[in-house]
């Protein structure tokens, strides 16, 4: 009878693949051209263009000046936290330790999530006449633009084995 647990040395382990190799130098110079840069920058620029288009057509639909404002601090709910979650993690970007780094995202993103309710419970005091379904319409669209702007990002490129 065949043990499940038991394997000859060499054979793969809970179907893991065995430990890979690191790349040569040559290896790395043919891969680094196919890579593709992620910068959280474009990302933020394409949520605040989603955003202003979103307040401009509003605007121009509804004729109502309130819903527009309402519209609009919605996107700012989502860029102002975003903005500086990026600046935070952009300024740290160079920390040596990744105990560190990981750290600094989970500090940034507590900002960020607290900044963002602190927005949304002033948002009364800011904005008169506030349509909290206007509000509500320009946090969500702008922060699902987030998705369209890294699948425009992250165009797909050639295949990423190193032959």
């Amino acid at each position: 009878m065949s043990d499940p647990y038991y394997t000859e040395a060499g054979d793969d382990v809970d179907g893991l693949e065995p430990e890979s190799k690191p790349l040569t130098f040559e290896e790395a110079a043919l891969l680094r051209p196919k890579l593709v840069g992620f910068s959280p920058w474009r990302v933020i620029g394409i949520q605040a263009l989603v955003g202003l288009l979103l307040v401009a057509v509003v605007w121009l639909v509804s004729d109502q000046l309130a819903w527009a404002k309402s519209v609009g601090y919605g996107a700012l709910a989502v860029l102002v936290p975003a903005v500086l979650f990026a600046r935070g993690l952009t300024r740290q970007s160079g920390a040596s330790a990744p105990g560190a780094a990981l750290v600094g995202l989970f500090v940034w993103e507590f900002v960020k999530i607290i900044l963002t309710l602190l927005m949304l419970v002033a948002a009364p005091r800011v904005i008169a006449d506030l349509n909290w379904l206007a509000l509500l319409a320009g946090f969500v669209v702008t922060m699902k633009a987030s998705w369209l702007a890294m699948l425009w990002q992250h165009p797909r490129k050639a295949s990423l084995t190193v032959s």
